[in-house]
């Protein structure tokens, strides 16, 4: 049901914030409430690997789009009545506290209101035509018509309660049927969830991926670029069933990481059922996503950083022998190591790779020998990103070109930069300040 994935591959997507530095999660979600909220997050840590899953979502956010909805409910009034019906009297067996009567009213008060406005929107055309929530909205209608909650559509919202009633109301919603309404919050919460991402696929132009059955080899993104980047620059990449490794190469600053970035992304965010930052996408669903940008080292386990590469690889390996079609991403592979054995790595690791035809891998390298080697392999294809020399000064057009490239211009950079010459003069001033001393 869900997609496999691990915390290095939402790390290297970033999904979520970190410090100042906003996730993808941020871009989508707009939630009225701390339950949407919730639920969102559990989606971008759980995507989904069932394509009849991933089309339903991917149906029921459109059609909120083209209804250009809008959330019916108040979400001030919704975190109270959450607040008070979720209310612990003896929260982690520590003293007990309770609810004020003004506090119980105020929340009672909430509930009532909150299911007047639930059964609206419920019976509403637009909600009555969602083929796509049938299933829900009938099982929610339901609960709402079950006799125990007739009491509360006798009542108007926002009426004043007596004594009386608001004891009769408290035992009812905080005890005898607390299970059921915790369920209409749960899909209120979806509602939540599929609005707010309706309202971003709108205002940013996202587009909803076409969904092609699991093994059938397909990876096709056109326009892809990366959503919290201003003026980004688009790519495309089809990767078919008689291709399922690119060999990227590229100098240092040419965008490798950032295209990588942007289209496993895409990947990741297609299994979700949500809408992608390209202008058109097809994939198979895979039983995986992983990448490998930011790779740490692993000093609690007193492992290096090609130990820590090598470890990694030997993870993929163990999915891959299990049978599972993955999406498998290298950026720099075998970074950690000198460059003999970083080609023999890559060329061993690529081989393999190539015999996985159900999966798809994408391995950025600056080790362009590997090429050669891999290009006797028919299922692996060539792209780089390229690098215009203006005399001493590189530019980068950032644009996916099909082929590979030995652009090397560290060296220049570092001249550029007065590096050699504010080292010589450091150099210089310490033999002067060891003459004086």
């Amino acid at each position: 049901m869900y997609l496999q994935t691990d915390v290095q591959t939402m790390d290297d997507l970033r999904l979520f914030s970190k410090a100042d530095t906003p996730g993808i999660y941020d871009i989508y979600n707009h939630s009225f409430t701390r339950g949407g909220q919730t639920i969102m997050e559990a989606m971008f840590r759980k995507p989904l690997n069932n394509r009849e899953a991933i089309i339903k979502r991917i149906n029921t956010i459109a059609a909120f789009v083209k209804m250009k909805a809008t959330f019916p409910f108040d979400g001030a009034m919704l975190d109270q009545a959450e607040k008070y019906i979720s209310f612990e009297e003896n929260p982690d067996g520590g003293a007990k506290v309770s609810l004020s009567e003004k506090e119980v009213q105020h929340g009672i008060i909430s509930v009532i209101t909150l299911f007047h406005t639930l059964r609206q929107y419920l019976e509403s055309a637009e909600m009555v035509k969602l083929k796509e929530l049938e299933e829900e909205r009938l099982a929610a209608t339901g609960l709402l018509n079950d006799a125990a909650f007739l009491p509360v559509f006798n009542e108007k919202p926002g009426a004043r309660l007596s004594f009386a009633a608001v004891m009769a109301f408290d035992v009812l919603i905080r005890n005898k049927e607390k299970q059921k309404i915790l369920q209409l919050l749960h899909f209120i919460y979806h509602i939540d969830v599929y609005v707010s991402v309706a309202q971003v696929t709108s205002k940013h132009r996202l587009v909803f991926p076409v969904v092609h059955p699991k093994g059938t080899g397909i990876l096709k993104v056109d326009g892809v670029y990366h959503p919290l980047l201003k003026n980004a620059v688009a790519n495309s990449l089809h990767m078919t069933p008689s291709c399922n490794l690119v060999f990227l190469t590229g100098a240092n600053m040419a965008g490798k990481s950032t295209f990588l970035r942007s289209f496993s992304t895409a990947v990741y965010i297609a299994h979700m059922g949500f809408p992608v930052a390209a202008s058109s996408m097809e994939f198979s669903v895979m039983d995986g996503v992983y990448t490998t940008i930011n790779l740490p080292d692993n000093l609690g386990i007193g492992a290096s950083h090609f130990y820590a590469e090598v470890l990694r690889v030997k993870k993929m390996g163990q999915e891959l022998s299990e049978g599972k079609s993955l999406f498998v991403l290298f950026d720099e592979l075998f970074r950690g190591t000198n460059v003999k054995d970083a080609l023999e790595g890559t060329v061993a690791v690529c081989n393999a790779f190539t015999n996985r035809k159900n999966s798809k891998f994408i391995i950025s390298s600056h080790i362009i020998e590997a090429a050669d080697e891999l290009r006797k392999k028919e299922s692996a294809a060539f792209y780089f990103l390229p690098t215009i020399m203006r005399g001493t000064v590189p530019e980068y057009t950032y644009t996916l070109q099909e082929g590979v490239t030995d652009d090397k211009h560290g060296m220049i950079i570092i001249n550029n930069e007065g590096i050699p010459d504010i080292l010589k003069r450091g150099n210089k001033g310490g033999k002067r300040l060891n003459k004086q001393l």
